[in-house]
């Protein structure tokens, strides 16, 4: 078991330390505990989210803002940013080291859909050097994820477009060699798109957008899809609030999907010119240029061809390789133009980095003395028995800071004051497992058992102790976490988490140890400082058998002589 619980540890350590393995002097930058705001600095924005008329969202409604929330975020440079949803219709945004009016301009905005004209259009390839021979490699473009048809006449399945294109071969040529008509483009968003690298998710702010800036419908603007092609796109003069309604449906005679627009008046005339403008212009031409670009807070979710007329009725289809679950995704991106979530602010929670050095440092401190409070009992109390408990004690403590170095760099997991507290609470969890052990034991011995015979029979009646009271403390964390809010839900998930690095410790190594130290003399023997001393417990007199009685063999008699 303890060649088990070293595995463990040794496997935790490797997938931290990651690909700096060969490079150990760069092992302790990976052993960085990610701290959440109220041990560092930033802001925590709690959002209500609500549609017009003041109806609860649905869920999928939440999801998709959340992703909304997550772009916007991530767009304004943020890093380590988090958006989760709280109950129903609470969204917590919380972003480390930013002021809260920075925050707070960013996410209370309404998504923002708007349709644009693609007009350049290439793979993405990250900004680099020119190279010695500049020519570039040929390689196929991205292809449309839908072709929007008109309707009531179209058929209903239109093909996406697909265009043939080479690959950018340089930063200072990229604009030359993508797909379109870069004459439209002007000199500023040629440079933009050069610098365009879809490839981070901080794009926007790499190209220089700031406070929207790529929502600004009075301006081309350079802009990426989730597949990582690279657009320059034209003025919007179609917003999504122009959206009565977008619905996804199956197609006639068909098992595709497709999406199914229903413009307001305003919005009919206007999707009607801009479609007529590019069909009459470029419908024929095989072109970038017909396609028609839906953007999300800046990002292309789609880019149709209008390859079959202008649409000039109000109602619209998009068609293409769409199942029901990407049908269904697109519809209610767009529906966020027709109606869109209000965001009303419940709370703004702002952090300076003073403050949050003060609570890390309390958090600490209390954790230490809990800890030393606890040995010193130990020491007391169970004396030479303490080596173990606090060696039981390290051990979990090393095993919960590697799974929260884990946790932070794997799941992003960010450890908050509440998290601590769940720690700090651990240590009487771990603390109890192993006195209900060492109280087996000591009965044990109080029966006139050796320490060796103790450690099999204490053990396997203080096992379903521990088991069911872990059990008990568990499921009680779980169901706080499942229904609990906020800073609660770092409370109850460290208390799980260490709940179960308990069981763990107490399988693999203070049974283990406590079996070799049964062999030695000082524990063995009942040594007075060892903690099992028998005279001290007060243990009967070992069992014996009585001597046996000797048997009584009549005397031998000496036959009398006769006269």
């Amino acid at each position: 078991m303890l060649a088990l619980l070293a595995g463990i540890i040794a496997v935790m350590i490797l997938a931290i330390v990651g690909a700096d393995l060969a490079s150990p002097g760069k092992w302790s930058s990976n052993f960085r505990v990610h701290l959440g705001l109220d041990l560092t600095s930033g802001t925590t924005v709690a959002l209500q989210a609500v549609k017009p008329g003041g109806a609860t969202p649905t869920s999928a409604e939440m999801q998709q803002a959340i992703q909304i929330l997550n772009n916007r975020v991530n767009g304004a440079g943020f890093t380590e940013a988090q958006v989760e949803q709280q109950g129903s219709d609470v969204i917590t945004v919380s972003v480390p080291g930013q002021s809260a009016q920075t925050v707070v301009s960013q996410v209370s905005r309404t998504a923002e859909l708007q349709f644009r004209q693609v007009l350049l259009v290439a793979p993405n390839a990250p900004p680099a050097t020119p190279s010695a021979t500049g020519s570039p490699s040929a390689s196929a473009s991205p292809s449309s994820s839908g072709a929007a048809s008109p309707s009531p006449s179209a058929s209903g399945a239109a093909s996406p477009s697909a265009h043939a294109t080479p690959s950018p071969g340089s930063a200072t040529s990229a604009w030359q060699q993508a797909q379109g008509d870069a004459s439209l483009v002007s000199a500023p968003v040629k440079a933009q798109f050069n610098k365009l690298n879809c490839a981070d998710k901080n794009w926007q702010q790499a190209v220089g957008y700031t406070k929207g800036q790529y929502t600004n419908p009075h301006i081309q603007i350079v802009s990426c899809d989730s597949s990582h092609n690279k657009f320059v796109l034209d003025k919007s003069d179609v917003a999504g609030n122009m959206i009565a309604s977008a619905s996804a449906a199956p197609q006639t005679n068909s098992t595709a999907w497709q999406v199914i627009l229903n413009f307001k008046s305003n919005g009919a005339k206007a999707f009607g010119d801009l479609t007529t403008t590019m069909y009459d212009k470029y419908g024929t031409s095989n072109s970038p240029l017909d396609d028609l670009a839906v953007v999300l807070d800046g990002t292309v979710v789609s880019f149709p061809a209008i390859n079959q007329g202008p649409i000039t009725g109000g109602l619209a289809q998009i068609t293409g390789n769409f199942n029901q679950q990407t049908a269904t995704t697109l519809a209610n991106q767009l529906s966020y133009g027709a109606l869109p979530l209000s965001f009303h602010q419940q709370s703004v929670q702002s952090v300076s980095p003073q403050l949050g050095r003060d609570q890390l440092a309390a958090g600490l401190i209390a954790g230490a003395l809990g800890l030393i409070l606890v040995v010193v009992y130990l020491l007391i109390y169970y004396r030479g028995l303490a080596i173990v408990a606090a060696g039981s004690l390290v051990i979990a403590a090393l095993l919960a800071f590697l799974s929260v170095i884990l946790l932070g760099k794997y799941q992003g997991f960010a450890l908050s004051l509440a998290g601590i507290a769940g720690l700090i609470v651990a240590i009487g969890i771990t603390a109890d497992s192993f006195v209900v052990f060492f109280e087996r034991l000591r009965d044990e011995v109080r029966d006139g058992r050796s320490l060796r015979a103790a450690v099999g029979r204490g053990w396997g009646r203080a096992r379903r102790t521990i088991l069911v009271s872990d059990t008990v403390s568990f499921l009680a964390a779980a169901l706080l976490y499942y229904f609990a809010i906020g800073s609660v839900r770092g409370f109850a998930f460290t208390l799980g988490l260490t709940t179960l690095i308990d069981v763990l410790v107490v399988f693999t190594f203070t049974k283990p140890v406590m079996t070799l130290l049964a062999r030695t003399k000082f524990f063995g023997g009942g040594h007075p400082l060892s903690g099992l001393d028998p005279r001290r417990l007060g243990a009967r007199a070992p069992w014996r058998a009585a001597p046996r009685a000797a048997a009584r063999v009549p005397a031998r008699t000496t036959p009398a002589k006769e006269p």
